[in-house]
């Protein structure tokens, strides 16, 4: 059946995260399709993403994990591959000490900073399995940032390296005095990352002048309604990142 897709060629975008795997179909620089899938499920999803787009011409994988190499050989048969890594093109400049360590989902991240405010202070927090800040300057100089325990992380911690505490999933905070053992665990965790962002952001931006912040990642929606500091909630965030970084590869 005819589609509107079938028109022009199109980017897919990858990214292996530490818990799931997402794919993104960019028609001309705009998200058209979004999906998640579990690890498990990534080659059949490739497969189905490309036999629903037959335009995708490019593609880019971006992983943190270890991505199975199946997903690279479907991927292959339909378009032009491109694995995100230290040695890929960048826009702009890396003042990483140790850049060959720089994760490449905050290249993405810091990507997408640059071309959303490329005159501009921006300070990237992505909320997902870790709590990652990245900062780029006004001058298009990607300076680094920090990584933190994420939201679920912390929970996992407190079952996994104590004897008798639950495992509980993120929830609403009654009181930050938590006056039973599920309450005070909640408090502990959600009471204290959302201090924790809020005192970074306050930190950033005692030296950056008027900095924007973005938050993005899983847990974006649950900690941005929390925080009293004004930012950007965007959940595809690092996707956007990168289509700007296959682009800028693409030569």
């Amino acid at each position: 059946m005819f589609s509107f897709y079938d028109l022009c060629s199109m980017n897919l975008v990858l990214d292996a995260g530490n818990t799931l795997v997402k794919f993104a179909v960019f028609d001309t620089g705009v998200m058209v399709f979004r999906k998640e899938t579990s690890l498990e499920k990534a080659v059949l999803t490739a497969k189905e993403v490309c036999d629903l787009f037959p335009k995708i011409s490019r593609t880019i994988v971006s992983s943190v994990n270890n991505l199975d190499p199946k997903i690279i050989a479907v991927l292959s048969i339909f378009s032009k591959v491109h694995r995100l890594d230290h040695s890929s093109k960048v826009p702009f400049k890396n003042s990483y000490a140790t850049p060959r360590s720089l994760g490449v989902d905050r290249i993405a991240l810091a990507t997408a900073a640059f071309y959303h405010n490329p005159k501009g202070n921006t300070l990237v927090i992505d909320a997902g399995t870790c709590i990652t800040y990245d900062m780029v300057n006004d001058y298009g100089e990607y300076l680094g940032g920090a990584i933190s325990p994420g939201l679920n992380m912390r929970y996992r911690a407190l079952h996994e390296q104590t004897a008798k505490l639950p495992l509980l999933k993120p929830d609403e905070l009654l009181d930050f005095i938590g006056n039973a053992t599920e309450s005070s665990i909640h408090s502990g965790v959600v009471n204290g990352l959302r201090h924790e962002l809020d005192g970074c952001i306050e930190q950033y931006r005692s030296r950056f002048t008027d900095l924007t912040v973005i938050l993005t990642g899983g847990d974006a929606q649950f900690l941005s309604k929390r925080l009293k500091n004004t930012i950007f909630a965007d959940s595809n965030f690092l996707l956007l990142g990168l289509n700007y970084l296959l682009e800028y590869n693409k030569h």
